[in-house]
């Protein structure tokens, strides 16, 4: 792994992703829409930064061109297939080879095997439908563009993500394959360690073609940003 693509690096999430993928000495690449770009000041000269619409097909081409690895935080911002579109363009253009690495919430389900807290069904019933009155977000955008990546042939990972909190590292999260499982019994990850799952998950052969379901490792004592 040398040269790796963050879709999204703006964000929250996308800035531990840029911080721990330069931290592994990986050449970095950032997409973020161009009203964002000042979040990444902090950053300058040490990454190629490709300002657009993370939908933007053309964007995501020469983002992603020559790249062994790809890290997509999956927004599914308004209505207008926000999510569908970034995953779509990420499955086309990356290279045949490449580990794509796609964030999401405890919420999507590949098999239908999930079990899932009256809480949180609640929430994404209520949630969603409001949020797709307002047209601020679409929860069934994400689903289909994971949909697309779980039908997909590349090497693909989705990074399903529990509640996330600010703090320092608690180290690695632990994964269970299905939402329910004990291990997963915290439903809170640092969200810094959201982001170190997923660039592990870059080098994690174990990992391609699976939907791990992710929750801070409570158990492990807390460490510095790796």
């Amino acid at each position: 792994m040398k040269k790796v693509c963050i879709i999204g690096a703006s964000g929250k999430l996308g800035q531990y992703l840029v911080q721990h993928a330069l931290n592994r000495g990986y050449e970095v690449v950032g997409v973020c829409r161009e009203q964002s770009v000042a979040k990444l000041d902090r950053f300058q000269g040490r990454i190629t930064l490709i300002p657009g619409p993370t939908n933007d097909r053309e964007v995501i081409r020469r983002a992603v061109d020559g790249c062994d690895g790809v890290l997509t935080v999956l927004a599914p911002w308004g209505v207008q297939q926000y999510a569908t579109g970034t995953a779509q363009a990420v499955l086309d253009f990356a290279p045949p080879d490449a580990r794509l690495i796609f964030s999401c919430g405890w919420h999507i389900t590949r098999d239908g095997q999930d079990v899932y807290s009256w809480k949180l069904r609640t929430f994404v019933k209520v949630f969603g439908a409001i949020a797709k009155f307002l047209r601020f977000a679409d929860l069934d955008d994400q689903v289909e563009a994971c949909r697309r990546i779980f039908a997909s042939a590349t090497q693909w990972t989705v990074v399903r993500g529990s509640d996330l909190e600010e703090g320092e590292s608690q180290g690695l999260p632990v994964w269970a394959s299905h939402v329910g499982d004990p291990l997963l019994a915290s439903n809170l990850t640092r969200r810094i360690d959201f982001a170190l799952f997923m660039v592990e998950a870059l080098t994690n052969d174990e990992l391609i073609q699976e939907s791990p379901a992710i929750a801070g490792n409570t158990h492990a004592p807390s460490s510095p940003p790796s």
